[in-house]
């Protein structure tokens, strides 16, 4: 789709009638566990930045892992970004995640539940689904996708939303400066995590994936959303109900409850997660949005010479 087109692209929101009250229960559940964050010193030898392995409850009162890096010789309290990761990563070592830290900024770096296994950054955190979810192809887009109730990203969406809460308990951060960050899955969590919290300095979502599932499961053949096709070719007439459980993790949906300000990329020539899907939620941003189009560039958008103007945008 051009880009002219793609300025104008606003298609009518599949959007469950329950989205907001099946949200509130989960996130209601979710509150009756303690957060407990726990934050063990880690040595890495590091000079300037301190680094805490991090433990708090998300879905379920489950443990999730983290990493917290604290700038050393800063004034405080500091700003925080809360960083998601990419599909099929995990948080991995602490010396990957060296930059926001080093911009003066607490910098919480979530672990991606039952992830990891993408083969750069291993993950340590279990998914225990205690209902299990049923048929699903390989991958996690699928899992749970009979039942929004069951499905996986209701566990990491969870996760993501407790992620904020446990930065904003280390005394060393601002609580009323936490922004949200990520690329692909992580700029949808971020994204999902805007529309269900109201008290974020910002957000910023790089090439997100997990938004319009049904144009990206059919305009595309890459992975992940290539997982839908492949389940739904043998489900021949689950279609509909496999789009309804998606469409309460759309990140469509959060977007248009989202009312921090919003800094979106998109690559137009990005074959995992296609431009029309990105576009779709920008235009349904309820907040102040700003979207950065990269023409020649696939899925990895801006990369790291789009950091300025993040660094611009989170400094304020």
């Amino acid at each position: 789709m051009p880009l002219d087109r793609l300025r104008d692209y606003r298609p009518e929101p599949e959007e469950p009638a329950d989205f907001d009250a099946f949200w509130t229960k989960t996130l209601d559940e979710a509150a009756r566990h303690p957060l407990d964050a726990r934050f063990a010193a880690h040595d890495t030898g590091l000079a300037t930045v301190d680094v805490h392995d991090v433990t708090f409850n998300g879905w379920g009162g489950q443990p999730v892992k983290a990493w917290l890096l604290l700038p050393r010789g800063h004034a405080e309290p500091l700003p925080a970004v809360v960083q998601y990761i990419g599909y099929n990563g995990g948080r991995g070592i602490p010396y990957s995640w060296l930059t926001w830290s080093s911009l003066g900024f607490a910098h919480l770096v979530m672990d991606n539940r039952g992830q990891g296994g993408g083969g750069k950054n291993t993950a340590d955190t279990p998914d225990i689904a205690p209902e299990g979810h049923g048929s699903s192809s390989p991958g996690f887009l699928t899992r749970g996708i009979e039942d929004p109730h069951r499905h996986y990203y209701r566990r990491l969406i969870t996760d993501a939303f407790r992620a904020v809460d446990a930065a904003k308990a280390h005394p060393r951060v601002d609580a009323s400066r936490v922004a949200v960050l990520g690329g692909s899955q992580g700029g949808g969590l971020a994204l999902a995590v805007a529309g269900l919290r109201d008290d974020l300095s910002a957000a910023v979502a790089d090439v997100p994936f997990l938004c319009h599932f049904r144009r990206a499961s059919q305009i595309t053949d890459n992975g992940p959303y290539a997982e839908i096709a492949r389940w739904l070719s043998g489900h021949r007439f689950s279609v509909e109900a496999a789009m309804e459980t998606l469409s309460y993790v759309d990140g469509v949906n959060f977007a248009a409850r989202a009312t921090c300000p919003a800094w979106f990329s998109v690559g137009l020539m990005d074959k995992i997660c296609p431009s029309s899907t990105v576009f779709a939620a920008y235009h349904r941003y309820a907040g102040p949005a700003e979207i950065e189009v990269f023409p020649y560039n696939g899925h990895e958008g801006g990369a790291e010479y789009d950091l300025p103007r993040k660094i611009a945008a989170l400094r304020g």
